[in-house]
């Protein structure tokens, strides 16, 4: 095989700006003019430059996230901070906890999820514009998860309990279509992720740890383009959704997002990460090109397993309110042209009806952790 893989077989050409039926969703939602909802996202992304010009010039923030009205609020520590940061036309915040303590918090539960998976709590994670480390409940009568809260009780106001109804499911399953198949088999599949290369330039996809077994060969369209080469998912254990494959000599990742018929492929330009509120899209074997906003990062998920194996902690997950399926896994995550994750899973038996912008939730492995975390370099259009 010696065409680029990617996620759908169709479409070609430089990507706009901004997706056109993003923005006509997004000007729906708001009840705004599409001149008024570019005006919006050029905005958001001026504001992302104004913060990353102050951090490198030594600006300490303690978390970002754009408020409901688009404004991207900075937390910091003091208040000369806040006062540097509403200088440059910033929203600043003193907040009571900031981004490090919950991260802080965050380490502890993880090792107390660790140590006895608490199988009724579906998720935790940071919630940067609460303040809050929130956990989500589905059931507390089992003496895991009970002695995982009495332990989050002891961080007081910084955690937040919540009780939700949904269970998690990491998302492979079968269909056909623009998918790629361990081993070939015609009944399995995952989404094709993002190429990137080693500093030898070897080339390598980059994808959702559970999407991929070491030793086991990747097939797109029938023709095998990938090995597995490492993993950081394993079932039943403490586990990071991601790995990475070994792209067979000839083949390749194209640089361009598929988006399913919905306006031209989306250059892939970076992988800087999106602002908490930042608007972003996905693309994947089972239900296409969907978008939503990013919720959160630092996320901590419970997947259950369907056959009736053991639950899955996963940690370092964000969470978006893009909507998903079982054969999405691995696919792409992108905001404008920058490149943000793979998908990893979200609530079972969700069924993405509505187009677009179809209602729903899951929870991707961030891009630029599983670069770092392989020594890789992405591949840029």
């Amino acid at each position: 095989m010696t065409a680029p893989v990617t996620a759908q077989a169709n479409g070609s050409g430089d990507a706009e700006r901004y997706q056109p039926e993003m923005i006509t969703a997004l000007a729906a939602s708001l009840d705004v003019t599409e001149a008024d909802a570019v005006a919006l996202l050029d905005d958001q992304a001026q504001q992302e430059r104004t913060l990353d010009s102050l951090e490198a010039k030594g600006l300490d923030s303690e978390g970002a996230f754009f408020d409901e009205r688009g404004d991207l609020v900075v937390n910091v520590a003091d208040a000369a901070a806040r006062d540097r940061v509403e200088k440059a036309g910033l929203d600043g915040r003193i907040a009571e906890h900031g981004d490090d303590v919950l991260r802080d918090v965050m380490s502890t539960l993880n090792e107390a999820a660790t140590q006895r998976t608490p199988s009724g709590v579906t998720a935790f994670g940071v919630d940067l514009a609460d303040d809050v480390v929130t956990i989500e409940v589905r059931d507390a009568s089992a003496p895991a998860t009970q002695a995982f809260l009495k332990k989050a009780e002891k961080f007081g106001d910084a955690v937040r309990t919540v009780e939700t109804d949904e269970r998690l499911e990491a998302q492979t399953t079968v269909y056909p279509g623009s998918e790629m198949n361990p081993n070939n088999n015609p009944n399995s599949w995952c989404s094709v992720g993002y190429g990137a290369r080693d500093r030898s330039g070897n080339q390598y996809l980059v994808s959702a740890g559970h999407c991929i077994s070491p030793d086991t060969g990747l097939y797109f369209d029938g023709g095998r383009f990938a090995v597995g080469d490492h993993t950081r998912y394993s079932l039943g254990t403490r586990s990071v959704d991601m790995g990475v494959a070994r792209i067979d000599r000839g083949d390749s990742i194209a640089t361009q997002v598929g988006t399913w018929g919905n306006g031209s492929n989306k250059a892939v330009r970076g992988s800087q990460r999106g602002s908490v509120g930042s608007t972003v899209c996905k693309s994947g074997a089972t239900t296409g090109w969907t978008c939503g906003e990013i919720d959160s990062y630092n996320r901590t998920v419970t997947y259950v397993d369907r056959s009736g194996g053991p639950d899955t902690v996963v940690t370092g997950l964000a969470s978006s309110s893009v909507c998903t399926e079982g054969g999405d896994s691995g696919g792409a995550y992108i905001s404008g042209d920058q490149a943000q994750g793979m998908t990893s899973g979200g609530p079972l038996n969700q069924r993405c009806s509505g187009g677009v912008y179809a209602s729903g939730s899951s929870y991707f492995q961030p891009l630029d952790d599983a670069l770092s975390y392989y020594g890789l370099t992405l591949n840029t259009h």
